[in-house]
């Protein structure tokens, strides 16, 4: 099997492996074998979590490119092209390279099936070895014990928060979707929690396997203060740190928890505190309360699941505008979609709501009947897809209005398409 181009490898992956998720580890890790791949020489960091994954992945590596080393990144999904999930020093993975590290893939698998995901965790391994980064950071896709990712052993295990989600794969508490984030962590390493409340089930299973894990008040702490923030361990003091240049508080816990992290790496990386501090305010992230001005300001933000909601929400309080709050969104339908609107709709005044395709997409008709079922005196119009409710929502907007758009890095992705065309 052979293409010459980027779009006909990614095609063909999507029809190789009947499930869009199958979890496991011997699959990939013998496709890595054949292909030569040995514990990575490069030191790394895998990140597991309900939310905040992508935010501590952006504040580590942007610090660690900082400090001088070249630095992979391997992330999903994508927002708009799939070179986005492999970048190495902030440069996204040209088609040329990926379609080099697909074809080696390819020739190694043999009647191995392997899944879309597979394929580019594979790839990431494969292209930070050859392009001899020094260090990298691996974003788990789902959960972590069972994760691709997870079939190399990272010098430190970072957990952000922990929320529902996923409920047919992971669980539907904290603590059983805790132990499959917790599958990242190694024996003899250290692990860092930056959800301050961290689940029994994820403490416990450090203790019984050997894993020196760390969490806020339990081996660093943060504050806040006039000119920033705060941030100290055992070892370490930083005074009136700048905040995050992403937007929100709890980004703070995030950055807390990459501080902690970069303390626990080997002793051969050297990360200084102004390191930490231009890495902090450089850090940039697509898709997070990402704002966009304009005499009408656009919100995108991925937020899919009741806790990323409430983070939107918090935001929105903390941040009133004179006009309308309009919301284009969609999501899939194994999303709690009830409990995202919850969060959101004390904030709304016109809700755009937009089928998503696809076998896990959820037509518009779900969430209009759960926005209806609030009862609250609300705008709703429901639209075949994405681009329809944009093109809707845009008319209706006036300036000083601000318009939202999310539930699902598909919404998300489809505006920022139709924005990049029409820049």
């Amino acid at each position: 099997m052979h293409f010459d181009n980027l779009a006909d490898w990614l095609a063909w992956q999507e029809t190789l492996n009947p499930n869009e998720i199958e979890l496991g580890l011997e699959r990939c890790q013998s496709v890595a074998e054949r292909m030569g791949l040995k514990q990575p020489t490069y030191g790394f960091v895998s990140v597991s979590g309900t939310n905040g994954k992508g935010s501590s992945v952006a504040m580590l590596s942007t610090i660690m490119q900082q400090a001088g080393y070249k630095t992979g990144v391997y992330t999903s999904p994508h927002l708009i092209r799939y070179n986005e999930r492999i970048r190495i020093n902030g440069e996204m993975a040209t088609d040329e390279l990926l379609c080099e590290a697909f074809q080696c893939i390819d020739d190694a698998r043999g009647d191995t099936s392997l899944t879309y995901f597979e394929f580019g965790t594979l790839a990431a391994y494969y292209l930070f070895e050859k392009q001899s980064v020094d260090f990298a950071v691996f974003e788990v896709g789902l959960g972590g014990r069972l994760d691709a990712v997870n079939m190399m052993d990272a010098n430190v295990a970072l957990v952000t928060s922990i929320a529902i989600d996923h409920v047919d794969w992971l669980g539907d508490n904290r603590n059983d979707i805790a132990i499959e984030k917790a599958g990242i962590m190694r024996s003899g390493h250290a692990a860092v929690c930056s959800d301050p409340d961290a689940p029994e089930s994820l403490v416990k299973f450090a203790e019984e396997n050997n894993v020196e894990l760390y969490w806020t008040d339990h081996g660093y702490q943060y504050d806040f203060s006039d000119n920033g923030w705060n941030w100290s361990d055992d070892q370490h003091r930083y005074k009136h740190l700048p905040r995050p240049s992403l937007r929100g508080d709890f980004q703070l816990m995030n950055a807390a928890g990459v501080l902690k992290t970069i303390q626990c790496l080997p002793s051969k990386y050297k990360v200084s505190e102004e390191d930490i501090r231009v890495g902090l305010q450089s850090t940039t992230l697509a898709g997070r309360i990402q704002v966009i001005p304009g005499e009408v300001e656009y919100i995108l933000d991925v937020a899919h699941n009741p806790h990323a909601a409430k983070i939107l929400a918090n935001f929105l309080q903390e941040n009133p505008i004179e006009g309308k709050n309009h919301i284009l969104i969609g999501m899939l339908k194994d999303k709690d979609s009830s409990g995202v609107i919850d969060e959101i709709i004390p904030y709304v005044d016109d809700w755009h709501v937009a089928a998503l395709g696809g076998s896990r997409g959820s037509g518009s008709e779900r969430l209009v009947g759960q926005l209806q079922a609030t009862g609250t005196d609300i705008c709703i119009f429901p639209y075949a897809s994405v681009d329809a409710a944009y093109t809707a929502v845009k008319k209706i907007a006036k300036s000083g209005d601000r318009v939202l758009v999310a539930g699902s890095f598909l919404t998300v992705s489809a505006v920022m398409k139709i924005m990049e065309r029409e820049s």
